[in-house]
Protein backbone atom coordinates (compact mmCIF):
# COMPACT_ATOMS: atom_id res chain seq x y z
CA UNK A 1 0.00 0.00 0.00
CA UNK A 2 1.35 3.48 -1.17
CA UNK A 3 1.85 6.31 1.25
CA UNK A 4 1.18 9.83 0.45
CA UNK A 5 4.41 12.05 0.32
CA UNK A 6 3.88 15.24 1.70
CA UNK A 7 3.79 18.24 -0.49
CA UNK A 8 6.64 20.43 -0.65
CA UNK A 9 6.38 24.06 -2.88
CA UNK A 10 9.19 25.70 -4.90
CA UNK A 11 8.96 29.41 -5.60
CA UNK A 12 12.07 30.33 -7.81
CA UNK A 13 13.04 30.64 -11.42
CA UNK A 14 12.92 28.57 -14.57
CA UNK A 15 16.32 27.16 -15.67
CA UNK A 16 16.95 25.43 -18.73
CA UNK A 17 19.70 23.67 -17.95
CA UNK A 18 17.78 21.30 -14.88
CA UNK A 19 20.94 22.50 -12.80
CA UNK A 20 19.19 25.28 -10.61
CA UNK A 21 15.68 26.37 -10.31
CA UNK A 22 12.74 24.73 -9.89
CA UNK A 23 13.46 22.18 -12.23
CA UNK A 24 16.85 21.67 -9.55
CA UNK A 25 14.41 22.02 -6.35
CA UNK A 26 11.66 19.58 -7.83
CA UNK A 27 14.48 16.60 -8.61
CA UNK A 28 15.61 17.63 -4.99
CA UNK A 29 12.79 17.16 -3.19
CA UNK A 30 11.60 13.63 -5.28
CA UNK A 31 15.11 12.46 -4.51
CA UNK A 32 13.90 13.51 -0.34
CA UNK A 33 10.85 11.90 -0.60
CA UNK A 34 8.65 14.34 -0.99
CA UNK A 35 6.61 15.77 -3.89
CA UNK A 36 7.46 19.04 -5.65
CA UNK A 37 5.27 21.44 -7.10
CA UNK A 38 6.70 24.63 -8.26
CA UNK A 39 5.79 28.48 -9.35
CA UNK A 40 7.97 30.21 -11.80
CA UNK A 41 9.16 33.30 -10.56
CA UNK A 42 11.18 34.33 -13.71
CA UNK A 43 12.10 32.31 -17.02
CA UNK A 44 16.18 32.63 -17.62
CA UNK A 45 17.80 32.34 -20.27
CA UNK A 46 20.77 30.11 -19.10
CA UNK A 47 23.02 26.88 -19.66
CA UNK A 48 25.46 26.07 -16.11
CA UNK A 49 28.10 28.69 -17.58
CA UNK A 50 27.17 31.57 -18.86
CA UNK A 51 23.39 33.49 -17.89
CA UNK A 52 22.05 36.01 -20.46
CA UNK A 53 19.29 37.29 -18.91
CA UNK A 54 15.43 36.79 -17.15
CA UNK A 55 12.33 37.69 -18.08
CA UNK A 56 10.44 38.42 -15.05
CA UNK A 57 7.00 37.03 -14.41
CA UNK A 58 4.81 39.54 -13.21
CA UNK A 59 3.62 39.60 -9.62
CA UNK A 60 -0.16 39.01 -10.05
CA UNK A 61 0.90 35.91 -12.38
CA UNK A 62 2.88 34.87 -9.90
CA UNK A 63 0.20 34.80 -7.50
CA UNK A 64 -2.26 33.30 -10.24
CA UNK A 65 0.26 30.28 -10.19
CA UNK A 66 0.04 30.11 -5.99
CA UNK A 67 -3.59 30.57 -6.04
CA UNK A 68 -4.72 27.44 -8.28
CA UNK A 69 -2.28 25.42 -6.38
CA UNK A 70 -3.61 26.58 -2.97
CA UNK A 71 -6.90 25.54 -3.43
CA UNK A 72 -6.21 22.12 -3.67
CA UNK A 73 -2.81 21.20 -2.14
CA UNK A 74 -1.39 21.71 1.93
CA UNK A 75 1.93 22.99 2.19
CA UNK A 76 3.72 23.12 5.45
CA UNK A 77 6.91 24.21 3.69
CA UNK A 78 7.62 26.33 0.79
CA UNK A 79 11.26 27.37 -0.40
CA UNK A 80 11.83 30.71 -2.48
CA UNK A 81 14.53 31.02 -4.66
CA UNK A 82 14.97 33.87 -7.26
CA UNK A 83 12.60 36.75 -6.99
CA UNK A 84 13.21 39.93 -8.82
CA UNK A 85 13.07 41.85 -5.74
CA UNK A 86 12.25 43.05 -2.19
CA UNK A 87 9.11 44.26 -3.31
CA UNK A 88 7.85 40.85 -4.94
CA UNK A 89 8.81 38.96 -2.16
CA UNK A 90 7.35 41.19 0.01
CA UNK A 91 4.40 40.86 -1.53
CA UNK A 92 4.47 36.69 -1.84
CA UNK A 93 5.01 36.34 1.68
CA UNK A 94 2.02 38.18 2.31
CA UNK A 95 0.02 36.21 0.20
CA UNK A 96 1.86 32.87 1.58
CA UNK A 97 1.65 33.54 5.21
CA UNK A 98 -1.77 32.03 5.21
CA UNK A 99 -1.30 29.36 3.36
CA UNK A 100 2.04 28.49 4.15
CA UNK A 101 3.20 27.36 8.04
CA UNK A 102 7.21 27.55 6.87
CA UNK A 103 9.13 29.65 4.06
CA UNK A 104 12.58 28.30 3.54
CA UNK A 105 14.29 31.26 1.50
CA UNK A 106 17.07 31.38 -0.50
CA UNK A 107 18.58 34.90 -0.78
CA UNK A 108 20.24 34.59 -4.42
CA UNK A 109 22.13 37.82 -5.20
CA UNK A 110 24.25 36.39 -8.44
CA UNK A 111 24.22 33.71 -10.70
CA UNK A 112 27.08 31.73 -10.34
CA UNK A 113 27.78 32.59 -14.11
CA UNK A 114 28.04 36.19 -12.60
CA UNK A 115 24.79 37.59 -12.91
CA UNK A 116 23.70 40.29 -10.59
CA UNK A 117 20.12 40.19 -9.51
CA UNK A 118 20.22 42.16 -6.26
CA UNK A 119 22.65 45.34 -6.47
CA UNK A 120 20.83 47.25 -3.39
CA UNK A 121 19.65 45.84 -0.20
CA UNK A 122 16.89 47.90 1.38
CA UNK A 123 17.28 47.00 5.30
CA UNK A 124 13.86 47.93 6.54
CA UNK A 125 12.18 46.12 4.27
CA UNK A 126 14.58 42.96 4.90
CA UNK A 127 13.74 43.11 8.09
CA UNK A 128 10.11 42.80 7.97
CA UNK A 129 10.21 40.35 4.94
CA UNK A 130 12.48 38.18 7.84
CA UNK A 131 9.87 38.32 10.50
CA UNK A 132 8.15 36.05 8.63
CA UNK A 133 10.73 33.25 6.92
CA UNK A 134 11.67 30.06 9.34
CA UNK A 135 15.25 29.65 7.84
CA UNK A 136 17.13 31.37 5.85
CA UNK A 137 19.96 30.40 3.55
CA UNK A 138 22.80 32.53 2.89
CA UNK A 139 26.32 31.92 1.43
CA UNK A 140 28.87 33.96 3.16
CA UNK A 141 29.07 36.82 0.56
CA UNK A 142 25.03 36.95 0.71
CA UNK A 143 24.96 37.36 4.59
CA UNK A 144 27.48 40.13 4.34
CA UNK A 145 25.27 42.08 1.63
CA UNK A 146 22.61 41.55 3.29
CA UNK A 147 23.71 42.87 6.49
CA UNK A 148 26.81 45.12 5.17
CA UNK A 149 28.63 43.31 7.86
CA UNK A 150 31.88 42.15 6.61
CA UNK A 151 32.16 39.35 9.11
CA UNK A 152 30.34 36.36 7.45
CA UNK A 153 29.91 34.83 10.44
CA UNK A 154 28.78 38.12 12.64
CA UNK A 155 26.24 38.87 9.65
CA UNK A 156 24.39 35.23 10.54
CA UNK A 157 24.08 36.59 13.93
CA UNK A 158 22.75 39.59 13.18
CA UNK A 159 19.84 38.22 10.80
CA UNK A 160 19.52 35.02 12.95
CA UNK A 161 17.43 38.48 15.44
CA UNK A 162 15.00 37.92 13.07
CA UNK A 163 15.07 34.15 11.66
CA UNK A 164 17.01 30.74 11.63
CA UNK A 165 19.67 31.40 9.48
CA UNK A 166 21.75 28.24 8.22
CA UNK A 167 25.15 29.81 6.75
CA UNK A 168 26.80 28.24 3.66
CA UNK A 169 30.78 27.87 4.28
CA UNK A 170 31.30 27.01 0.27
CA UNK A 171 32.91 30.27 -0.54
CA UNK A 172 34.49 31.03 2.78
CA UNK A 173 38.41 30.11 1.97
CA UNK A 174 39.03 29.84 5.85
CA UNK A 175 36.90 27.39 6.38
CA UNK A 176 35.81 25.49 3.18
CA UNK A 177 32.40 23.54 3.32
CA UNK A 178 32.28 24.05 7.12
CA UNK A 179 28.54 25.06 7.71
CA UNK A 180 27.19 27.06 10.48
CA UNK A 181 22.89 27.31 11.76
CA UNK A 182 22.25 29.98 14.00
CA UNK A 183 18.96 29.97 15.57
CA UNK A 184 16.30 32.72 17.17
CA UNK A 185 16.92 31.06 20.36
CA UNK A 186 20.40 32.00 20.04
CA UNK A 187 21.93 28.41 19.33
CA UNK A 188 24.81 27.62 17.10
CA UNK A 189 25.54 24.43 15.11
CA UNK A 190 28.22 23.15 13.23
CA UNK A 191 28.17 21.34 10.22
CA UNK A 192 32.09 19.90 8.75
CA UNK A 193 32.25 18.40 5.33
CA UNK A 194 32.43 14.67 5.17
CA UNK A 195 33.20 13.42 1.91
CA UNK A 196 36.34 14.28 -0.23
CA UNK A 197 36.94 14.86 -4.10
CA UNK A 198 33.25 16.95 -4.67
CA UNK A 199 33.55 19.30 -7.32
CA UNK A 200 31.68 22.55 -8.17
CA UNK A 201 28.05 22.48 -9.44
CA UNK A 202 25.60 24.65 -10.70
CA UNK A 203 22.89 25.13 -8.42
CA UNK A 204 24.42 23.72 -5.09
CA UNK A 205 22.38 25.79 -2.90
CA UNK A 206 19.29 25.67 -4.87
CA UNK A 207 19.75 21.87 -3.74
CA UNK A 208 20.43 22.42 -0.20
CA UNK A 209 17.88 24.90 0.52
CA UNK A 210 15.70 22.24 -1.07
CA UNK A 211 17.04 19.27 0.55
CA UNK A 212 16.52 20.98 4.12
CA UNK A 213 13.45 21.86 2.78
CA UNK A 214 12.37 18.49 2.01
CA UNK A 215 13.39 17.02 5.14
CA UNK A 216 11.57 19.46 7.52
CA UNK A 217 8.35 18.43 5.72
CA UNK A 218 9.74 14.53 6.35
CA UNK A 219 9.20 15.27 10.14
CA UNK A 220 12.91 15.93 10.97
CA UNK A 221 13.78 19.22 13.27
CA UNK A 222 15.86 21.79 12.10
CA UNK A 223 19.63 20.44 13.44
CA UNK A 224 18.71 17.30 11.91
CA UNK A 225 17.34 18.23 8.49
CA UNK A 226 19.93 20.90 7.99
CA UNK A 227 22.36 17.74 8.50
CA UNK A 228 20.83 15.72 6.74
CA UNK A 229 20.38 18.17 3.79
CA UNK A 230 24.49 18.79 3.88
CA UNK A 231 24.67 15.20 3.73
CA UNK A 232 22.37 14.82 0.16
CA UNK A 233 24.19 18.05 -1.08
CA UNK A 234 27.72 16.68 -0.90
CA UNK A 235 26.73 13.08 -2.15
CA UNK A 236 25.27 15.45 -5.29
CA UNK A 237 28.85 17.56 -5.34
CA UNK A 238 30.18 14.43 -5.65
CA UNK A 239 28.59 12.64 -7.91
CA UNK A 240 30.01 13.50 -11.24
CA UNK A 241 33.35 16.29 -12.41
CA UNK A 242 30.42 17.91 -14.75
CA UNK A 243 28.94 21.09 -13.38
CA UNK A 244 25.23 19.46 -13.77
CA UNK A 245 24.81 16.82 -10.38
CA UNK A 246 23.28 13.78 -10.44
CA UNK A 247 20.06 13.61 -7.69
CA UNK A 248 20.30 10.48 -5.96
CA UNK A 249 20.05 9.63 -2.46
Amino acid sequence: MSTQRPYVLSIAGFDPSGGAGILADVKTFEANKVYGMSVMTGNTFQNESEFESVDWIPREKIIKQLEILNKKYKFEFAKVGLVESLETLSTLVSHLKSHISSLIWDPILEASAGFEFHKTIEKEKLKSILQHIYLLTPNTEEAIALTGINDPMKAAEELSKHCNVYLKGGHNEKNKGKDFLYTTEGKQFSFNPKLKNTFSKHGSGCVLSSAIAANLANGYKLNKACLRGKQYTERFLTSNKSLLGNHKL
